[in-house]
């Protein structure tokens, strides 16, 4: 085995995308360099400056810790092109205009490390045009890495090598794209803009050609387009006016100046409304107007005919929206093709479109059809890819529908389908790999190391490929849990719920998991199947799940159900063989308490984790409140304990939810030496490497120590900044007695400051605040009102 260890990353310029690119490493602990020119006034690394600052402001944020911007290195190309020799990969990002990139080139090149990778982030420029110039040494050493925005959260990095790329360059930056930085690699060719770009814009501007020729509404055509769909929820014209119009025309002219002798080159025109938006300045959410525009607190959209913005809001068809959710995708094609409702022909058709573009094109954007599907998926935020699409839509007979389109002169050109498209087959995706239409092969998955950490990898329709919810030996399953392996030794809890709620049968999975554990297994690892898909750690307790407790016997029908939630998670906590906790997306309220009380926690960086109880009127009470206060007597070692606390108290009283894992650390849900992975896919294999190290290291379950707490110096101190913020009209009377309640537990209740009090009395006064509440009218309100809205309720 060879290490390709990255110690050190330079990016060229400063802009939007390169300096969220050097957040992204600073996040995943890589050393990063940011260049770009000498400023003209003040301090010469001003502009990276300014650049780096601006990056605590952003929002979606690029730095899982903002205070970790200081961490970026500042350089200009007029002082510190020395330090290019001392980084390991270099990442260019500047404007995409090739003379520019050039100009560039000729300055950094002899400063380049002999072993150094370098790359260019370029959004469909071409890779091997970018190269003339180099020497054949570099020119090795040469690709593309385009990243997409923002770089922290798109999953998809495209990967293009000339043909003077050395292969190992392009496997060692895959597997630092995976692992660290935590990506999804598809390889591209070297053409105009790529995979997801070049189908991605083609299918926005079939879109918009398709919408005018329907006659249909930007607001209509992005509720078809959006989730309806199952694509990004932002749908086609907000994601054009979010991405910024003149990039997306920039891509457009690409298209146009590279891809003169292409049959579908009539759609690369830039549409007209495109066209005049970019030219008076309303390139979308950057400048407040694009396709919809914001007035007051309303969005206006766009009127085609009069360009003027008018009211917005309009929604898809209701017969449509119904079409939409047939779950056999072989009907729903078939009868949004056969109906007569135009908004269900415009769906069609931008369907079609998007078929008989990827068949014709497969062969010269990519090397199989599931790189495609990836790069869509990644990319563009589809749930599931075209190719995807069309083969479990029913592959022949979509395919003898396009062509009677084609035939018909419906299409938005007359290039036919390929041949392999009609040689029986059933799709592109087959258990032995993907269809490549260049080679007129199947392309199984890589074989690169990297992807021996992914126990599940992403999977495309139609490979038969057994998922986190069907591998491995099952130990035990119903509605609520799975409890299984994968054939070694360590157990996996898996929550079925929906958002993985704690009810009476996950307490229940809990308890059967650990006892088989303790019995037949090195460690438990708590994950679940869809955790690489956004799914949820857990939201949390099941609300609805008391519901028949408490119509039946009322309140204090529901403590002994708080009773045994408190016994799970002390169970977790003082297991013989350790928990590890699997987390990623969302650990709120009852969630995070079941994560805080394993041995050990395992967290994708996109974890976004907080006791949120107070949102629905109440106290957390699974031990939550119990945690913080052990966890801030810990912190003290002896000192000033309310210093330590007022930070578990603040986080739990405000409801507050880390915007990553990093943050999470900060807050103190995670521990420092919990562990944080990048790339979620691979969540499960680290979660079992840590449990089973833990349990060959010797591990013993944590000793009942006691716990000191600040008594009623803590909560006096706390109440008396609640009672500013309540007389101040900043929080209700009821905000108040949640804050009071929240400061009485993690002090301890009503007694000395310093007194020593054990884990269950902490407990009893969680659960005890927990059911007063129960019985409040206002706290009764709330989660009515979250229940039925889905949303918090103040008063």
């Amino acid at each position: 085995m060879t290490n390709f260890i990255v110690k050190k990353v330079a990016v060229l310029g400063a802009g939007v995308m390169g300096a969220q690119i050097a957040a992204h490493c600073i996040n995943a602990k890589v050393p990063v360099i940011l260049f770009d020119l000498p400023a003209k006034e003040g301090p010469k690394n001003g502009i990276v400056l300014r650049a780096i600052e601006n990056l605590k402001k952003l929002n979606p944020a690029p730095l899982g810790n903002k205070d970790d911007a200081a961490l970026i290195e500042v350089a200009n190309y007029e002082d510190n092109l020395d330090l290019l020799a001392g980084c390991d990969l270099i990442i260019e990002a500047i404007a995409e205009r090739m003379d520019w990139k050039h100009d560039l080139y000729k300055k950094v090149a002899p400063h380049i490390a002999p072993n150094a990778i370098f790359a260019s982030n370029t959004s469909g420029l071409s890779i091997t045009a970018l190269s003339e110039g180099f020497d054949a040494e570099l020119k090795e050493r040469y690709c593309g890495v385009h990243f997409f925005n923002p770089p922290r959260y798109m999953h998809l990095v495209e990967l293009i090598p000339t043909v003077a790329t050395r292969p190992e360059i392009i496997d060692q930056l895959e597997g630092f794209l995976t692992t660290t930085l935590g990506k999804g690699v598809v390889r591209a060719k070297d053409t105009p803009n790529f995979i997801a770009n070049r189908v991605g814009v083609f299918g926005m501007l079939a879109t918009i050609y398709e919408a005018e020729k329907f006659g249909l509404t930007v607001d209509v055509v992005d509720d078809l387009t959006g989730k309806k769909l199952g694509r990004a929820s932002s749908g086609t014209f907000r994601t054009a006016d979010v991405v910024g119009l003149d990039t997306m025309g920039h891509v457009i002219k690409t298209m146009q100046d590279n891809l003169a002798d292409d049959p579908f080159f009539a759609v690369y025109k830039t549409p007209e409304v495109l066209a005049k938006l970019v030219a008076a300045g309303a390139l979308g959410q950057k400048a407040g107007a694009g396709f919809y525009k914001k007035v007051g607190k309303d969005i206006q959209r766009l009127d085609f005919a009069t360009a003027q913005y008018v009211t917005g809001g309009a929604k898809a068809d209701e017969v449509v929206a119904r079409m939409l959710k047939e779950k056999d995708p072989v009907k729903k094609m078939k009868t949004l093709r056969e109906s007569t409702n135009v908004q269900a022909q415009f769906l069609w058709a931008i369907f079609r479109d998007a078929f008989h573009y990827i068949a014709v094109h497969s062969a010269s954007i990519a090397d199989n059809a599931r790189d495609i599907d990836f790069a869509m998926r990644w990319g563009f935020g589809w749930n599931v890819g075209p190719f995807e699409t069309w083969q479990a839509s029913g592959w022949q007979e979509v395919a003898g529908w396009v062509k009677e389109d084609i035939d018909a002169g419906k299409a938005l050109c007359n290039a036919p389908l390929p041949a392999w498209v009609f040689d029986g087959r059933t799709g592109v995706h087959t258990p032995e790999g993907s269809w490549s239409a260049a080679s007129n092969t199947y392309v199984p998955r890589s074989t690169l190391a990297v992807y021996d950490r992914q126990a599940f990898r992403a999977t495309v329709f139609g490979t038969g490929v057994a998922t986190g919810a069907t591998a491995g030996t099952t130990v035990f399953e119903d509605e609520s849990v799975r409890i299984w392996h994968q054939n070694d030794d360590v157990l996996i809890l898996s929550l079925k719920t929906k958002m993985h709620v704690l009810g009476p049968g996950v307490i229940d999975g809990m308890e059967k998991a650990i006892a088989e554990a303790e019995k037949n297994y090195k460690g438990l690892v708590i994950w679940s199947a869809d955790a690489a898909e956004g799914g949820a750690f857990s939201a949390g307790a099941d609300l609805q799940a008391m519901l028949p407790l408490f119509m039946s016997g009322g309140v204090k029908a529901i403590e002994p159900a708080i009773v045994r939630l408190q016994q799970a998670h002390q169970g977790l906590k003082y297991a013989n063989v350790p928990v590890v906790a699997a987390v990623s997306g969302l650990a709120l309220g009852g969630g995070c308490e079941l994560m805080m009380h394993a041995a050990k926690r395992v967290a994708s960086i996109e974890s976004y984790i907080g006791l949120v109880e107070v949102g629905v009127g109440l106290i957390p009470a699974g031990g939550g409140l119990k945690e913080a206060a052990v966890r801030a007597a810990k912190d003290a070692k002896g000192t000033d304990l309310l210093q330590f606390l007022k930070n578990y108290f603040t986080n739990a009283a405000t409801a507050a939810v880390s915007k990553s894992a990093l943050e999470a650390q900060k807050m103190g849900y995670l521990s420092a030496d919990d562990v944080i992975v990048f790339n979620a896919y691979e969540l499960l294999h680290v979660a079992k490497v840590e449990a089973r190290a833990m349990f060959d290291a010797g591990y013993r379950a944590p000793m009942k120590a006691p716990v000191p707490v600040a008594g009623r110096y803590g909560m006096a101190t706390i109440t008396a900044q609640l009672v500013n913020m309540r007389d101040g009209g900043f929080i209700s009377a009821h905000d108040y007695k949640l804050g009071a309640m929240i400061a009485e537990i993690v002090s301890g209740g009503e007694i000395e400051n310093g007194a020593i009090v054990n884990e269950q009395w902490l407990l009893d006064l969680e659960r005890k605040a927990f059911m007063e509440l129960l019985n409040h009218p206002k706290t009764q309100e709330r989660i009515m009102g979250m229940m039925q809205t889905g949303k918090p309720v103040r008063n």
